[in-house]
């Protein structure tokens, strides 16, 4: 298996957010889709995808549609997305993804995390040439040739197509097909799987460290309580970083 697959193992096995934060993001997402390209699912496909996201985490249909509602509001404000660079302690790059309406009090919080766990926040370009910058698919992988679906998707960049497996809400063991391409690629392959009635669960964006670095575990706890103050921002969308994750 390639990085995209080492890399979805590692993310699984962390400790997510608490739900009510990830209702935050996806509500931030949806303010920023419906700006951007209006109200209607079926003609903006950045708000297709992210109503398929909250559907995939159980946000509530009435939740979704308040959400639209409001973003569809003039007097709602926009959110712009930023991203920060910089360094934890021990020379571990940190990528951080915000969605922000007051960049001055974004800029200074963010900043403050780094300062009081040792690290340094950088400036544009730093660190992100790091990572690789990939947009992804979870869809129903009932009855699909992965060889075929992997070759009809070839010539839109497709890096890797692996099975993957979720827990229901009663624990029992859902499995999907996982598709990972270059960044430029989302639009391309939303198109083929809505063309030829591939129900997407979910679609995103993801920061792939192109190299990790091993570190001791004292070591990694002085990232980790540097990871877990930005994550806890609720500006915040996405942290990546280039620290080795055990996936045992």
């Amino acid at each position: 298996m390639g990085r995209a697959f080492e890399f979805r193992k590692a993310r699984k096995m962390k400790r997510w957010s608490a739900m009510s934060k990830a209702f935050t993001r996806i509500g931030k997402d949806i303010v920023m889709a419906v700006k951007e390209g209006g109200p209607d699912p079926d003609s903006n496909s950045r708000l297709r995808a992210v109503i398929q996201n909250a559907k995939s985490v159980n946000m509530p249909k009435d939740n979704i549609e308040r959400a639209i509602k409001r973003a569809s509001d003039k007097s709602q404000g926009d959110y712009k997305e930023v991203i920060f660079e910089g360094y934890a302690p021990h020379g571990i790059a940190i990528l951080v993804e915000t969605a922000t309406d007051n960049n001055t009090r974004t800029v200074a919080n963010v900043r403050s995390y780094f300062n009081k766990c040792d690290g340094s926040l950088g400036t544009s370009g730093s660190v992100v040439f790091m990572f690789d910058h990939t947009c992804n698919f979870k869809i129903k992988g009932e009855e699909l040739d992965l060889e075929e679906l992997e070759l009809e998707l070839i010539d839109f960049g497709v890096e890797e197509i692996f099975e993957d497996t979720d827990e229901d809400d009663d624990g029992n063991e859902v499995k999907s097909v996982m598709i990972y391409a270059p960044f430029e690629s989302f639009g391309k392959i939303q198109s083929y799987l809505e063309e030829n009635n591939i129900e997407i669960l979910s679609s995103g964006f993801e920061r792939i460290p192109q190299v990790t670095k091993q570190l001791t575990p004292e070591q990694i706890a002085d990232v980790e309580k540097l990871l877990e103050k930005i994550e806890e921002d609720d500006d915040v969308q996405n942290v990546y970083h280039t620290m080795a994750e055990s996936v045992e």
